[in-house]
């Protein structure tokens, strides 16, 4: 059997040398692939880092964006809060003067606005009542008396209602540029039979008015002008009662005195009509040119009066403030946001003067509100009772005067027209005013029907004349206070004639000094169309709920939302307050389960390099990253 050789020395060596190098190439190998797999797992382990922080941002901002939103939102509901309460104030402040304003636009008087319109030709049919004081023992009331008889007192039935329909409308109407408009006022009267409780055919027996008038105005001419009149009367044998009917005393019979007056009286003195009636000429057209505000330029003076025939003032009276006609009223419609503490004045031509109307007290028309205004007591007033009043005093010159030479004359002591004092004038009994300035001298007084709030000698002076009742003859006037529009009207007059005895007119020298009763009207309205009341509970009514709805839901709106923006904002803090704590205590848990990370190392190989020396396996791990 061969014997194998065994290796020399020398070859030995290389062989050792050869299996080395061979070696440490695969540590060096071995130290790449390690090297390669450490910067993977590093790459692996940037790369999940990056994801684990890019997911716990997108986590976060998502959190601060949740927790953003619901900071904003309370936020938000506590501005809009506070808008509703500011909105609630505003509407407190300022709501009631926005509908003012509204409304003051509405009713300015203007071509083709509705209360244009209404006021030019008002969609109601006022009513006049006439009521007739029939005489019913004339002959015996004017017969001679001996000496100690007492001369029998008139005895008055009254008539009526006479009841006639009216229809107004204004024209002419002229705009002006001061913001007035100038008109005619156009009444006619319809008699309704119907509504009527008798006929004006019906006969009654009145004192003649054109001849106690004149006989009054001649009490202080020469004596001898008073004895040619009485002769002319009795040519034309005038009597010192006349007997008509209804429809003639009012709207005019022929009289022998006027018709006279017109041929014999030079024509600067004439009268203006032929025949003689307590509304004669009243029926169409007024020749009175009426100038009114139209509220565009000042609402306070809205349908007031500027100007009547182109004046200011009247010419009667003695003073400035009782002739002045601006402010006064037709008495249809007034400034609006009329006060209880408002005094409105009613101006009426016949009655030359402004009327003033007083709060009276509170009263419902179909469910709207309204002030009911009238003359008090000092209306009428003589100046004993109401030193204001002084200034309607006629002056002595120009009004009939009180005649004291009657020596018989009724029981009870009568106040006639009465002279006060030289400066004063005459001057009309309590309860009375005197128109005979604006009525041509005519001795006729104005007082409330039944003399109602006059002196109660008037009424004794009478017979057949009930007590006054406020309820049949107070005047009135139920106006709206917002709107200024009247709703219910009873304009009541009573038309009186104050007789002067005259001795020396055979006459009338029985006829004692009295006033005696004529007859007295109502007229006025009812009650306003259902749909002007439609209109007023639209302008008054409506506001104040829209108002108080507003205001109310505005404010409850608020607050409610002001508590809800509140509780969330405490809530939230709560909550944010909350996670911060757990979001810690969180972390830290974490951090305490966490296991430390270590990192692997290659293991260490001494490997005999052949010169007595070792080498560690991954010096070719460190060769190869030199």
């Amino acid at each position: 059997m061969t014997r194998k050789r065994s290796p020399l020395p020398s070859d030995q060596r290389k062989i050792d040398d050869d299996a080395g190098t061979g070696l440490l190439d695969g540590l060096r190998r071995t130290g790449r692939a390690n090297n390669g797999l450490r910067r993977r797992l590093r790459s692996t382990a940037k790369t999940r880092t990056f994801d684990v922080f890019r997911a716990v941002s997108l986590v976060t901002r998502r959190l601060r964006a949740a927790h953003h939103r619901t900071v904003r939102e309370p936020r938000f509901v506590l501005a809009v809060a506070v808008a509703l309460l500011v909105g609630g104030l505003l509407v407190v402040a300022f709501f009631t003067a926005a509908v003012e304003l509204v409304i003051d636009d509405q009713i300015t008087l203007r071509p083709g606005s509705q209360t244009y319109e209404m006021w030019r030709k008002p969609p109601v049919n006022p009513v006049l009542k006439v009521y007739v004081y029939n005489v019913t023992n004339a002959d015996e009331f004017l017969s001679v008396v001996g000496p100690g008889e007492t001369r029998e007192k008139p005895l008055l039935d009254e008539l009526g209602p006479y009841v006639y329909v009216e229809t107004w409308e204004k024209v002419n109407l002229t705009f002006h540029e001061n913001g007035t408009l100038t008109y005619n006022q156009r009444k006619v009267y319809r008699f309704d039979r119907e509504l009527s409780a008798g006929s004006e055919d019906d006969v009654v027996v009145v004192p003649n008015i054109p001849m106690l008038s004149a006989t009054s105005q001649s009490k202080h001419a020469a004596r001898f002008l008073r004895l040619a009149m009485a002769s002319i009367m009795d040519i034309l044998k005038v009597k010192p009662f006349v007997e008509v009917s209804v429809g003639q005393l009012l709207w005019g019979y022929e009289d022998p005195l006027l018709k006279l007056a017109k041929d014999v009286v030079p024509k600067e003195q004439k009268l203006p009509y032929e025949e003689f009636g307590l509304l004669y000429g009243k029926n169409g057209t007024s020749r009175d040119n009426m100038t009114v505000f139209t509220g565009a330029t000042d609402i306070r003076m809205f349908a007031a009066l500027d100007k009547v025939n182109g004046r200011t003032h009247l010419p009667y009276w003695t003073s400035e403030t009782c002739n002045r006609v601006s402010g006064g009223s037709d008495g249809s419609l007034f400034p609006p946001r009329i006060q209880p503490d408002t005094i409105l004045h009613v101006f009426d031509k016949d009655m030359c003067r402004k009327l003033p109307l007083v709060f009276k007290k509170e009263v419902e028309r179909k469910g709207v509100k309204a002030y009911r205004f009238g003359p008090d007591h000092r209306a009428f007033a003589d100046p004993e009772h109401e030193p204001e009043n002084r200034c309607y005093c006629p002056s002595s010159s120009n009004s009939t005067s009180n005649s004291s030479s009657s020596s018989s004359s009724a029981s009870t002591p009568m106040p006639t027209v009465s002279k006060q004092s030289s400066t004063s004038g005459q001057c009309a009994p309590h309860g009375t005013f005197n128109v005979s300035l604006c009525q041509y001298d005519s001795p006729v007084l104005l007082s409330f029907p039944h003399f109602y709030m006059g002196d109660p000698r008037l009424r004794a002076a009478v017979e057949g004349m009930d007590e006054p009742d406020p309820e049949l003859h107070e005047f009135y006037l139920d106006v709206q206070p917002d709107m200024g529009v009247a709703m219910r009207a009873r304009a009541r007059v009573q038309i009186n004639l104050a007789v002067s005895q005259v001795v020396d007119i055979k006459q009338v020298a029985t006829f004692p000094d009295i006033v005696f009763p004529i007859m007295w009207f109502e007229e006025g309205i009812d009650e306003l169309p259902d749909s002007v009341i439609q209109l007023l509970k639209l302008a008054t009514q409506t506001p104040p709920v829209a108002k108080a709805a507003l205001q109310y839901a505005l404010f409850c709106s608020g607050v409610i939302l002001l508590l809800l923006a509140l509780g969330c904002l405490v809530r939230n803090s709560h909550r944010q307050e909350t996670m911060s704590l757990e979001g810690t205590a969180h972390y830290s848990q974490d951090e305490k389960k966490k296991p430390k990370k270590t990192i692997p190392t290659a293991p260490t190989n001494v490997i005999s390099n052949g010169n007595g020396s070792s080498a560690k396996a991954n010096a070719g791990y460190v060769a190869d990253d030199e």
